[in-house]
């Protein structure tokens, strides 16, 4: 695996997920007029522009200089992670996410995830992987994640009772 390609590729495809979602949202002016549906939306925002800055600094820091790429990978995670369980916290308090809260919760836990490889990287050595190449994986599973997220809001069983799509 040749990790400098798959960090340039997967950072990439993030940002145009980044671009190709905020397209969807300007079509919808109305959600960003419901808070519940703007927290929704921004949550979803944030599941592809993360993963997309921790590809950026894999790419910086390498296999030469992991101190870099492992560093960003604890920062951006904690802030995916309690970002997402404030969402869900309040989600839960408005009741309007009830359908996004697992994968909600598969996304908190892969970022808790991320930061641990990151904060101990002889975790991966049992795997039979470089511990950036268990970061790949698990970045992986996050954009799946984002996937089903996107998915079940758009088809509105993730939508708040009575925001139109």
């Amino acid at each position: 695996m040749d990790v400098s390609t798959f960090y340039a590729l997967f950072s990439a495809t993030c940002f145009t997920l980044v671009g190709l979602w905020w397209n969807v949202v300007q079509s919808h002016p109305d959600w960003m007029r419901v808070p519940a549906m703007r927290r929704i939306v921004g949550g979803i925002y944030l599941s592809f522009l993360l993963p997309a800055l921790m590809g950026l600094f894999a790419q910086v820091g390498g296999t030469g200089t992991p101190g870099i790429w492992r560093a960003s990978f604890v920062v951006v995670s904690v802030v995916g992670c309690l970002s997402t369980l404030r969402l869900l916290a309040q989600g839960s308090r408005d009741d309007s996410s009830a359908s996004l809260v697992l994968p909600q919760l598969g996304a908190a836990a892969v970022y808790l995830l991320i930061a641990v490889v990151g904060l101990a990287p002889e975790l991966a050595d049992p795997l039979g992987l470089r511990p950036i190449q268990a970061e790949a994986i698990l970045l992986s599973l996050l954009i799946l994640l984002g996937h089903g997220l996107v998915w079940r809001f758009m088809v509105g069983s993730g939508r708040p009772a009575g925001a139109s799509g």
